[in-house]
């Protein structure tokens, strides 16, 4: 049974202040009958100790909309930063998202 996903992947679209070149982003998103169980944190956590011990993924970015204070509170949790509010173009819409980072290497709680 498929309750969500956590997905990673290389991203050109984010302008996050680093230079030219992609980034290294983070989404996830969980079916609404699952929500309240932990499973985006347990998801989010195990594809972000992957991502450490692959080694290739350097700093990782996620972009939750401000409003969605589950997700910022994984993000919160799991030893993200929080670098501030940027606009994100997503689904054809313009969201009010939270831009977050974390280096799996050295700052995943």
């Amino acid at each position: 049974m498929v309750a969500g996903t956590v997905a990673l992947w290389s991203s050109a679209d984010r302008s996050c202040g680093e230079g030219a070149g992609p980034v290294s982003e983070i989404g996830w998103m969980v079916l609404p009958e699952f929500q309240g169980r932990g499973l985006a944190k347990r998801g989010v956590r195990m594809l972000l100790e992957l991502a450490r011990q692959d080694g290739r993924w350097g700093l990782v970015h996620a972009f939750p909309a401000t409003a969605n204070a589950p997700s910022n509170g994984i993000c919160r949790s799991l030893g993200f930063t929080l670098l501030g509010e940027v606009d994100v173009s997503f689904a054809d819409r313009v969201l009010r998202s939270n831009h977050w980072a974390v280096d799996p290497r050295t700052d995943l709680l």
